[in-house]
């Protein structure tokens, strides 16, 4: 994105193209055009250069993120939970547990991908599910079924 965003200063500087013409040539927004133009015209190409992130440090330490990393991959049972299920409430109640800080639950989905945790859900399955009987219908049932639409298809007749 940085690179994109010189390039469209440069272009801006330039003043061949059009700021649509601009956007349609480096995929991005024309809004996003009209904003370099006026940073360009404000502070130059240099206003374009990506800017260290603000924020706060950590309240956790690399070897407290690499724990609660630890923590998080032994399973929530093991945290003492009654289910395997991680949920951001969970988290929170074990980083406020073992390391004596408190997040609030919105920051922590960013806390968590930062340690390299990504929010997973397993898919829904009825408990009556048969898998021999749902393999054994793919093989056999459906190339039928599939064969024998594919025949009526081909003798219809469209007005």
């Amino acid at each position: 994105m940085a690179e994109r965003r010189h390039k469209g200063g440069q272009l801006l500087q330039a003043s061949k193209l059009s700021q649509a013409e601009i956007a349609r040539q480096l995929g991005v927004s024309r809004a996003a055009v009209n904003q370099w133009a006026k940073t360009v015209a404000q502070d130059g190409l240099r206003g374009l250069k990506p800017r260290k992130v603000c924020g706060g440090r950590s309240k956790l330490t690399p070897e407290q993120h690499r724990r609660l990393k630890q923590i998080i991959k032994q399973g929530a049972q093991a945290s003492g939970f009654e289910t395997e299920r991680w949920t951001l409430e969970r988290v929170k109640r074990v980083i406020g547990r073992e390391f004596q800080v408190n997040y609030h639950r919105n920051y922590l989905a960013r806390l968590l991908r930062t340690i390299g945790i990504t929010p997973q859900q397993p898919m829904p399955r009825a408990t009556e599910r048969n898998e021999a009987l749902i393999r054994a219908w793919l093989s056999h049932d459906w190339p039928r079924i599939k064969k024998s639409a594919a025949k009526a298809a081909n003798h219809r007749v469209f007005r």
